[in-house]
């Protein structure tokens, strides 16, 4: 690992330090910085890409500015061109998107998901009530056509099937399937009335059937439809929760996941150890049995995570599935028939994003291997061999895709400096697709490459973190901790694979721009540095230990000649919003202002909805021990101002947190500010939005550590 600077407090390096932050950070943006908020935002983010299975055609949805489109590009030049052509920042995202495999036609979602009263957001505030809605479009034609509703109830719960000869898509929603002819020749039908959350479908090799899972909330089964029948199947019925089935290549075989059932009366505060195991059923005869189960160890419990989408049934009778058992998220492959698996992916470094070649021969991956906080895409075979670095570099890679017959294969990415886009991966490294969408004036040669370091909270965790230094600083100023959300997320050494984080990111190059020392810190509970640094003791609403880091943080800050210690501020989102309430409650002798996006402060009121123990003996010493760990138990000592900013049509963390602090604030003659967007959700649908609230955020932060504004008057 490339560790440019490691925090010993008992060691006094910083003076060195200071000189190598001058020197290089100088040297990497030497140009002035004026770029604006609006500019460094301004990037189309790529997402949902996806590869024809019987041809060079590959699509993804763009979101410039709000204006989310889909785009399509063709082997062998990969000339990119606009496909649909949706003209406002009018909060519709699209999702699910899917390709039929002759690459003639795409289909989406278009619509947010669905509150508890059944909503789907409109953050415009329409007078009318908008639907969440499956789309298709001829890829020469450009005119979308509705397939019908969707409305799905959860974050990411969209789920578009394309039978395996593009005619018919099958989706879930409220709690049922549906199926309707891709050409639109007909309406949609609801193709199944069972009891349970029907969802999850998978078509068979040949079309003519779907499995499916049928989740009956303590338990749950795998079922398959056969088409001209008017009964299910439902497959090794057990007490069990079983999921992610998965059909062979030969359609002879269904292999999927299985954990216990919800048992009653367990305690809520232990971390409980999750075994689970892998099936392999006949689907003609019904039978079924397990080819492999987990240990007995924390590590060897269900990698919730990554178990889905990492599941495959490869080529070779091979089963793909990752597993935590070395304390590491790893690949490993089973015979279908069982056997003793290999681990494909050794080494102290963890799997994210998989997917199988189009020969369904190897596993095309990401991970951080040889290079902790970034992501480089990987190749193995699905029987084992020595995995092969696709990418390499300073440069940051996710969610690869391999088409039609393995011609090419493609990827999203980004850098230090360059936001994300689409590539073709090729020998020499990458090549960007669709480079005329990305603004002319994008700052990129105005941005700071941050800096990897390395500090120890105080019960000896190893903490990674992103220093962006300002170029004009020369003497002691304000500085900021940023903390991501999630909290299972990892920040970068540049732009994110996520939206949320992509703007955060392009957030931080702009503080620093405007002249603020900037540190993000991965604290414990966050991914791709081992199990046991994702599943602490005492962390979260059982105590909240993941604190000491960001404590740890600000001491790393107050080492530094360029950090004026007594203008130290916080900001983060959500679980940053979380971390940003409990530091300015617990510690404004620390830090002096901070700005909580939609936090969680008060985790008593979640565990109703998190922690599925009916009966659990020890709830109200829980409900307490979660309290204690929120910030609204620490009011009574909060000083520092805040700004508190928060969409009340959250589906994450309802507004209430923020309405319920806010009065707490008040009795207590804590300032405060807010801004408060009307029928948005957590991940603001509108990009007008997410400027006026980093613009929000910039202004608050020079006024109370830039130019120390007094607090004035308390909010009433």
């Amino acid at each position: 690992m490339n560790r440019l600077l490691l925090h010993q407090l008992h060691v006094n390096v910083w003076p060195i330090l200071f000189v190598l932050l001058r020197c290089s950070t100088f040297a990497i943006a030497a140009t002035p910085t004026s770029f604006t908020l609006e500019q460094v935002m301004s990037s189309p983010f790529p997402s949902e890409l996806v590869a024809a299975s019987h041809a060079t055609r590959v699509a993804w949805a763009f979101n410039a500015k709000g204006v989310r489109n889909i785009w399509v590009a063709d082997g062998p030049d990969f000339a990119a061109r606009q496909v649909t052509h949706y003209g406002a920042d009018d909060g519709e995202p699209l999702a699910s998107l899917r390709i039929t495999p002759d690459g003639r036609t795409v289909v989406y979602a278009r619509g947010s998901e669905t509150n508890e009263a059944g909503r789907v957001a409109d953050p415009t505030s329409g007078i009318w009530a908008r639907k969440q809605q499956v789309w298709a479009v001829d890829v020469d034609r450009g005119e979308p056509r509705l397939l019908g509703e969707m409305g799905c109830g959860e974050e990411d719960c969209e789920d578009i099937q394309l039978s395996p000869d593009g005619q018919f898509a099958v989706w879930a929603t409220k709690k049922q399937l549906w199926i309707t002819p891709v050409s639109g020749a007909t309406a949609a039908h609801q193709l199944t009335d069972l009891r349970g959350d029907n969802s999850n479908p998978k078509w068979s090799p040949d079309g003519r059937q779907i499995v499916f899972v049928s989740n009956r909330a303590d338990h749950g089964f795998i079922a398959i439809y056969d088409f001209g029948r008017d009964t299910v199947r439902y497959i090794a019925p057990s007490a069990d929760r079983d999921s992610s089935p998965r059909w062979s290549l030969d359609g002879r075989r269904i292999a999927f996941l299985r954990i216990p059932g919800v048992r009653r009366k367990l305690p809520l505060i232990p971390l409980r150890i999750t075994p689970w195991g892998i099936w392999v059923a006949d689907p003609a005869s019904g039978k079924a049995g397990e080819i492999w189960h987990s240990g007995s160890k924390p590590d060897d419990s269900f990698p919730e995570l990554s178990a889905d989408a990492s599941f495959n049934f490869a080529g070779k009778d091979r089963v793909i599935f990752s597993s935590e058992q070395d304390g590491r998220n790893h690949l490993y492959s089973i015979p279908a028939g069982g056997g003793f698996p290999t681990i494909l992916t050794p080494g102290q470094f963890d799997i994210e994003d998989v997917a199988l070649s189009a020969d369904r021969l190897s596993v095309i991956y990401t991970s951080n291997q040889e290079d902790i906080d970034r992501r480089h895409v990987w190749r193995v075979g699905v029987d084992g061999n020595k995995p092969q670095a696709v990418t390499k570099g300073d440069t940051i890679e996710w969610a690869p895709v391999e088409t039609g017959q393995g011609n090419y294969l493609l990827c999203l990415g980004s850098s230090a400096t360059a936001p994300a886009m689409p590539y073709r991966i090729v020998p020499q490294g990458r090549t960007m697709i669709a480079s005329a969408a990305l603004p002319s004036d994008f700052p990129s040669n105005q941005l700071i490459i941050p800096k990897q370091v390395v500090f120890k909270s105080d019960d000896g965790f190893e903490i990674h973190g992103q220093l962006f230094v300002p170029v004009s600083r020369s003497g002691p100023g304000p500085a900021l901790i940023f903390m991501h959300g999630g909290p299972i997320r990892q920040m970068l050494l540049g732009f994110h694979y996520m939206y949320y984080y992509h703007n955060g990111y392009a957030m931080n190059q702009y503080l620093a721009s405007q002249g603020y020392v900037v540190l993000s810190v991965n604290y414990r509970l966050g991914i791709m540095y081992g199990r046991a640094f994702r599943e602490p003791a005492n962390a979260g609403w059982r105590g909240a230990s993941e604190y000491k880091d960001i404590l740890a943080g600000a001491k790393f800050l107050q080492t530094l000649p360029v950090v004026d210690t007594k203008k130290i501020g916080l900001w983060g989102g959500s679980y940053g919003g979380y971390l940003t309430a409990l530091g300015l409650a617990r510690n404004s002798d620390i830090f002096a202002a901070g700005v909580d996006l939609h936090g969680v402060h008060d985790w008593s009121e979640f565990l109703p909805h998190w922690e599925n123990r009916p009966g659990a003996p020890d709830a109200t010493e829980a409900a307490k021990l979660a309290f204690d760990s929120s910030p609204n138990a620490s009011v009574p000592h909060w000083k520092s101002p805040v700004l508190l900013i928060h969409g009340d049509d959250d589906r994450n963390v309802p507004v209430s947190q923020t309405v319920d602090l806010v009065q707490r604030l008040r009795e207590n003659h804590v300032a405060f500010e807010e801004l408060i967007f009307p029928d948005d959700i957590h991940d603001f649908l509108l990009w007008g939005d997410w400027i006026k609230a980093y613009a929000a955020t910039t202004d608050f932060f020079d006024r109370k550590l830039k130019r120390r504004e007094a607090t004035g008057k308390i909010q009433r």
